[in-house]
């Protein structure tokens, strides 16, 4: 799709320089440094640029270009595409500062561009990026320091000096890319487009970016999820801390910032999150080098016994399994290792190890079929040969199909080891737990891609009476829906307490009446969020007289802490016992749409913390793992005698909201508070909802 983008015949440099420092200069010189196609400076005030013909402008230029790269003043830009679009030139690299990354001018000026770049179908990257390298066509039409060395890795960044930070360590460490992509501030061209370019790409077996944000979260979804299938895609979100710009009322808005929808949605489509550029660059050495495992069991060998405890630890909070050997392998292993050492993983071989011992111990453990991949660890003891145990690690790994990750732990005695290791792309990490993440990641890799997208669910449901209601209130200025709009729940199929709204004490002790008690009774107000806070709620009425209490005390606290919410009654609902309480959510991210939010509920739910998030529309496998996942999840299964709750009733009632809010994009924020979970077997029943609404 973008092949001329990274393997064109002719490059023009539109703003090229004779002056050394300047960028139109250094994207030429890095140009001439690697690229065997034509080069086209072009600049009015030059006749030739270090020996090459120098033009005017695109037009002048015999044979136009396949790729223009502009590094002109932003005010210029404009023109200058106008002028790519008449030359016939299909793909552009604006490595041009001063769009929207510097005010309104500047976003009306990229808006400009990217309308040029459309009405003359061309596709641009950037503006305001470092530029592009493609180490197979020999392109870096880029001003990094350096040509990235030949690899498996394709990196996007919105950062350049993230690229040639990257750039600069993998240089140091032996470790290459097929492509170096600059996003800049992707007013044509985004993260979307290069992964379905590498998707295919023979030169790439790894993915890795850093975003600050995706241009289309719903379709970085779709394609990431089909990408992953063939190459891992591993990513660096930056901002994770940024607070949303739009107020929000419910628990669920106050929960669910956006890092929370970038964690659901990269779950969910199977993206490999680094939390640190620490860890970028060590999952892209792993993924890059080695293989993928068949399991979580990991082998532990080390020269000391620290680093082992440590690594066996980290193994635990990875979600790691530490093997056991097969009983041939022990006794394999006893029959060479000093008496001494430990022959249980992690594997001891003591600190005065010889290279011929860790070969031994690697050969045997990675014969052992209950091994799915090795961790090695050594410390650079008085009598450890450090560069010979290198060496023999390295021929190890050329002979297995089961991973090695190192970690020569030191500084300048593991040095000459750790240029062996780099030299033949065998990852070695200045720590274990590094290692050991590294190692977590393949294994969560060798799950996700084999994991089959499941469709949610589609239900029979009212959506034309939903539709009428919403526009409706919306038509009458009505933004906030409370207890009355339990009709859009009867509607989608979730269950609903008994309820009665009432607007007078009389009306309100008629309809307990009718209803039997015991009952709850809650304030009706648009106006009121959380009704417990305003002493909005009375519970476990018994009787007449404790209606009547309830109802004037009622009234009278609400009066007092919100004197201005306009009540227009209350709602009497049948009291359910035996059940557990939890919350069902959802907050409209600007990113990636609907996000669902689960645990449990009540009023302890922002104290707690407790929850999880997944991107709807969604089907019922993340549904399940979504309502397993939170830490309290043991006390809806049963504890100390408990009988297990309705979990199946959560997760379809999840599976109904997950259609309601994606059939509703009016719905901004959505929240069953409670939802009432019956023992196994009898379902569940909304007891409160709120929800607040957009425009049309």
């Amino acid at each position: 799709m973008l092949e001329k983008l990274f393997d064109p015949a002719s490059v023009a440099v539109i703003g090229a320089s004779r002056t050394e420092g300047k960028v139109g200069r250094a994207v030429l010189d890095n140009l001439l440094e690697s690229y065997s196609g034509r080069i086209i400076p072009i600049n009015p005030k030059a006749d030739e640029i270090l020996g090459l013909p120098c033009y005017p402008t695109i037009l002048d230029a015999p044979g136009g270009a396949e790729l223009a790269v502009v590094v002109v003043p932003a005010v210029l830009v404009p023109d200058a595409l106008e002028k790519c679009g008449l030359a016939g030139v299909k793909n552009v690299v604006v490595i041009s500062a001063g769009f929207k990354e510097a005010g309104i001018e500047g976003s009306k000026l990229e808006r400009r561009c990217a309308e040029i770049v459309k009405e003359h179908g061309m596709r641009m990257v950037g503006p305001n990026c470092l530029g592009i390298i493609d180490t197979a066509s020999g392109l870096n039409a880029s001003f990094a320091a350096s040509m990235a060395k030949k690899g498996n890795i394709s990196m996007m960044s919105q950062s350049g000096a993230i690229c040639t930070s990257t750039l600069d360590w993998a240089d140091a460490r032996g470790v290459g890319f097929s492509k170096f992509i600059s996003l800049g501030n992707k007013a044509d061209l985004s993260e979307n487009d290069f992964l379905l370019e590498m998707e295919d790409d023979e030169n790439t077996a790894v993915i890795a970016a850093y975003l600050e944000g995706v241009k289309d979260g719903p379709k970085f979804m779709e394609i990431a999820r089909k990408v992953s299938r063939k190459k891992p895609i591993i990513v660096i979100k930056s901002g994770r801390t940024a607070v949303g710009s739009r107020a929000v009322s419910s628990h669920t808005g106050t929960l669910a910032g956006s890092d929370e929808a970038y964690n659901a949605a990269f779950s969910q489509s199977n993206v490999i999150r680094a939390d640190s550029v620490e860890q970028l660059m060590d999952l892209m050495r792993a993924f890059s080098s080695q293989p993928i495992p068949d399991g979580r069991n990991i082998a532990i060998i080390t020269n000391a016994g620290g680093l082992g405890i440590l690594a066996a630890d980290a193994c635990q909070f990875a979600g790691l399994s530490l093997s056991s050997f097969d009983e041939s392998t022990i006794e394999k292993l006893r029959s060479k290792l000093p008496p001494a050492s430990s022959l249980y993983n992690p594997v001891d071989v003591l600190g005065d190890a010889r290279p011929d011992i860790y070969g031994f111990a690697i050969e045997t453990i990675l014969d052992d079929p209950n091994v799915d991949g090795v961790i090695l660890l050594t410390s650079p003891q008085a009598m450890t040969e450090i560069k010979n145990i290198a060496e023999v690690v390295a021929e190890k790994c050329a002979h297995t199909k089961k991973p090695i990750l190192c970690s020569f732990v030191g500084g300048t005695r593991i040095e000459e080891g750790e240029a062996i290791l780099n030299r033949h792309h065998i990852p070695n990490y200045p720590f274990p737990e590094r290692a050991v993440v590294s190692m977590a990641a393949l294994c969560d890799y060798g799950v996700m891609r084999e994991h089959e997208y499941v469709l949610p669910e589609k239900f029979d449901v009212d959506k034309e009476f939903v539709s009428s209601l919403l526009k409706d209130a919306i038509s009458n200025g009505r933004r906030t829906l409370g207890l009355e709009s339990f009709d859009i729940l009867r509607a989608y199929g979730i269950p609903v307490v008994e309820t009665l709204n009432v607007k007078t004490l009389q009306g309100t002790l008629d309809a307990c009446e009718n209803m039997g008690y015991p009952v709850v009774m809650k304030v009706l107000s648009a106006d009121i969020s959380h009704k417990t806070d305003v002493g909005g709620v009375r519970i476990g009425l018994e009787n007449a007289d404790d209606v009547e209490r309830a109802y004037l005390t009622m009234m009278s606290d609400v009066r007092r802490y919100m004197p201005h919410a306009v009540v227009s009654g209350v709602q009497v609902q049948k009291m359910i016992t035996g059940g557990k309480e939890v919350i069902i959510g959802m907050n409209r991210d600007v990113q990636f749409g609907p996000l669902l939010m689960f645990g449990l509920g009540g009023t302890y739910v922002e104290v707690l913390k407790d929850v999880s998030f997944s991107v709807a529309p969604v089907g019922v496998d993340v549904l399940k793992k979504m309502v397993s996942s939170i830490r309290t999840y043991p006390i809806l299964t049963g504890i100390r005698g408990e009988s297990p709750s309705d979990i199946a009733s959560i997760v379809d009632t999840l599976c109904r909201v997950s259609q309601l809010v994606s059939d509703f994009p009016e719905i901004l924020e959505f929240e069953i508070n409670p939802l009432m979970v019956l023992p196994e077997g009898q379902g569940c029943v909304a007891m409160d909802i709120r929800l607040t609404l957009g425009g049309e």
